[in-house]
This record gives C-alpha cells, sequence and structure tokens, in this order.
C-alpha cells in the first residue's frame, strides 16, 4: 500500500509540475508558485473541517512549517540554477540530492529495507538522473554557483520528504497547513525583493490546477510515509520527473532521449524491486 500510495503520489507530483512549468510561460516563477500554494491551502481549509481532525501538538505543526520552508528555498533555488545554468546539469543534482536525503536519514533512523529493496533504490536514483536529462548534454555552461543553488534545491525538497515523515499518525492534514502558512509568506517576500509581479493573468487555470494537484500529491505522501519505510516511499515518490517527462512527450510533441526511455525502464524496474521491502 505504501509503495502503491508513494506512486501515485509521484505520479500527480509529476503532473503538478508540468502544470506549473506551462503556467511559468505566461507568469513569473514567484507569482505561479505563490497562486497555486494559496489554492491548495485554500483547499485545505475547506476539507479539514470535514474530516475533523483535531488540531495536533506544537510538534507536528513545526514539523510542517519545516517542510514548507524548505520546499520553498528548494523551488526558488532550483527555479534560479535553471535560469542560470544548463537543464540537463542542475534537474539532475537537484534531483540526486533529494532522494539522496531521505535514504540517508531512513538509514540513519534504522530502517533496514532487503537487499532487493536496496538494490531497487540504486536502480531508481539512476532512473532519476536519466529521466532527468542527464546525459542530454550541456549547451549552456553551468559554473559552480550555479551548482551550488542545484544543490541547495535539491536540500530543500529533500527536507519535506523528511519533515513530512515525522509528522504523527494522528495529526491528520493539519502539517499541510502549516507547511502553507510558511511557505506563502516567504515566497511573497522574496517576490518582492526581487520585485517580480504576483499576478497569473491569463494563466491562472494552469497554475490553479498545479496548486490543487500539488496538495493532492503532498496529501497522498503524507500518507504513504505513515504506512511504510521512509527510504523507500522517498524514493519513489521522487520518480516524478517520468510523468512530467510523459506529457511533454505527448502533449507538446518533445522528443524523448534514448538516455531517457531507458530512464523510464528502470525505473519501472526499480519499481518492482522496492515493492519488495
Amino acid at each position: 500500500m505504501a509503495v502503491l500510495l508513494a506512486l501515485a503520489s509521484a505520479a500527480v507530483y509529476g503532473v503538478a509540475d508540468y502544470c506549473g512549468g506551462r503556467a511559468t510561460r505566461e507568469a513569473s516563477a514567484f507569482a505561479v508558485t505563490a497562486f497555486g500554494q494559496s489554492v491548495s491551502l485554500a483547499l485545505l481549509l475547506v476539507i479539514l473541517p470535514v474530516l475533523g481532525d483535531p488540531s495536533p501538538p506544537l510538534a507536528d505543526w513545526l514539523w510542517g512549517a519545516g517542510a514548507g520552508i524548505g520546499g520553498a528555498i528548494g523551488l526558488l533555488a532550483f527555479y534560479h540554477a535553471l535560469s542560470k545554468g544548463s537543464m540537463s546539469v542542475v534537474a539532475p543534482t537537484t534531483a540526486v540530492v533529494s532522494v539522496s536525503i531521505p535514504v540517508a536519514v531512513g538509514l540513519a533512523l534504522g530502517e533496514r529495507p532487503g537487499a532487493v529493496a536496496l538494490i531497487g533504490i540504486g536502480v531508481a536514483i539512476m532512473a532519476i538522473v536519466l529521466v532527468s536529462g542527464a546525459l542530454l548534454g550541456s549547451a549552456i555552461p553551468t559554473p559552480p554557483r550555479i551548482i551550488a543553488f542545484a544543490v541547495i534545491g535539491g536540500l530543500g525538497f529533500g527536507l519535506i520528504f523528511v519533515f513530512f515523515e515525522r509528522t504523527s499518525d494522528a495529526s491528520g492534514l493539519w502539517p499541510l497547513v502549516a507547511a502553507r502558512l510558511a511557505s506563502i509568506p516567504l515566497v511573497v517576500t522574496a517576490a518582492l525583493a526581487f520585485r517580480q509581479p504576483l499576478g497569473v493573468g491569463r494563466a491562472w487555470p494552469i497554475a490553479l490546477a498545479s496548486g490543487a494537484l500539488d496538495m493532492t500529491a503532498n496529501v497522498l505522501y503524507l500518507l504513504a510515509t505513515r504506512a511504510g519505510l521512509l527510504t523507500i516511499v522517498a524514493v519513489v515518490t521522487a520518480l516524478y520527473p517520468v510523468s512530467t517527462v510523459a506529457l511533454a512527450f505527448g502533449l507538446d510533441g518533445e522528443r524523448v532521449s534514448h538516455s531517457q526511455g531507458v530512464g523510464m525502464v528502470l525505473a519501472l524496474a526499480a519499481l518492482a524491486m522496492v515493492s519488495l521491502a
């Protein structure tokens, strides 16, 4: 069940990223992020009274807020790195760092997946690198400073995986509220500091979809971490670039390179192996 939930989370994260990427063609990344996260917060505030989950202890609020801050910093650093460097360098760097953190933390906390699952984790990391475009070649020079931003992006995304996993089962969806209450002001402040517009204009429908899908993926990930090992759940969830690339191929007519195709096959193999954990 944990692997299935994580796989669903990965698929939805990938679609959300695709929608967000499309929206940034007509609006700034700051605007799309702030709008999408505000939409997801509004959805949460509508759903929570129906669920009736009591407000959790302070620790769960802090873990959730930490995830929100990590996610916001990671997203802004990732976008900056993409705007200044080569995607074929930035995307794999961010992906590998983001998946390595929860794996390291899970192992440090005593999680011990089976031997086949451990091999599957390694295969999954290879798949993420390949699907992200590591072998496409770099036409844009990527200096160490930009690689540092890519690493910061990966650290931020990795913290999302770890911090949400640390929340208690009884906290329900409240950690997601804490995450948004922390991340939205941070994104808006950064937009104002860099003098970036916050209006999404005609991109509002797809930006709205991005926010709603992102929250759905977060909910699925939260449920997955409460049903399985962090080392497994985070790795499966980190396969989200597969659905983003598949959508770009199917809807935008982009060509999937040979290495990306190999990465997709490896992703399927990894899923089969980690499901044996």
